[in-house]
């Protein structure tokens, strides 16, 4: 919070979701469109306010989705009538802001985060209405589900996730602590999610974690393995990152205190 002789910005959330298919991710980047980019510049536009920015509580890749996602922004203005409804009219289909809420004054969107969770979502049938929100496994009646949920059962062992972190990540820690690891199958749906929940999460690691679920699955990857590369922190053999249009963010939750109260 920022505070001169005659102003004081306060502090707010926004608690909103996205469809990560048009976008290069949430951060902004040069020459690429960007969700942080384009919600700035609506909040721009309706608040009358040059070069505003936002903070988000994470960094989700291109073509990954947000079920729901919180920002923070500093503002020492009135909103204007109906600003919510004005913000998902101004901003495109695939965005939406759902509510504005007064935080705390060093409330963080990010740092403050105590609990996220990812869904992925896997479908045995094509389908053409789902090509950017599931990812189609040719493969998924080949799979062997009891080896997938004890590998997801087996990272609830371990601290540190190495083996499932991108390469080139500025991170100062591998620690990670996770409270669920599961999948959800749905015979009848013909679809199988993984449910994944944690404090926090490294570059990349979701897709890596379903990748080694699949690669367990189909045989090419063994428990035994898994457990080797976790316990000595090194990287798998085979190591499959699976396509970003399965993966969904959703329940980010905070700790007691950060949100205050919610004001549209």
């Amino acid at each position: 919070m920022k505070c001169a002789f005659y102003f004081c910005d306060m502090r707010y959330f926004a608690e909103l979701a996205y469809k990560g298919t048009n976008y290069f991710g949430w951060q902004k980047q040069p020459d690429q469109i960007s969700v942080q980019e384009t919600i700035e510049q609506a909040f721009g536009i309706i608040l009358g306010v040059a070069n505003f920015e936002i903070v988000g509580c994470g960094r989700t890749d291109t073509g990954v989705h947000a079920r729901q996602y919180f920002i923070h922004f500093d503002y020492d203005g009135e909103f204007p009538k109906g600003f919510v409804n004005r913000m998902n009219k101004y901003l495109p289909k695939d965005i939406v802001i759902y509510h504005i809420f007064e935080t705390a004054p060093e409330a963080h969107a990010r740092f403050d985060a105590t609990h996220r969770a990812y869904e992925y979502h896997l479908d045995f049938d094509k389908n053409p209405f789902q090509i950017d929100t599931s990812y189609y496994f040719f493969h998924a009646n080949k799979l062997d589900v009891d080896k997938m949920q004890k590998a997801a059962a087996l990272l609830l062992d371990y601290e540190e996730y190495f083996p499932f972190c991108k390469t080139n990540t500025d991170v100062k820690t591998m620690r990670c602590q996770l409270f669920r690891s599961e999948w959800e199958v749905n015979l009848a749906a013909r679809r199988m999610t993984f449910h994944i929940a944690a404090n926090r999460f490294l570059r990349g690691m979701v897709r890596l974690i379903v990748g080694m679920q699949l690669n367990v699955g189909l045989g090419k990857t063994s428990i035994e393995e898994v457990k080797e590369a976790m316990e000595q922190q090194t990287r798998l053999v085979k190591s499959l990152s699976v396509p970003p249009q399965g993966l969904y963010l959703c329940d980010i939750r905070y700790k007691e205190g950060t949100i205050l109260k919610s004001l549209f």
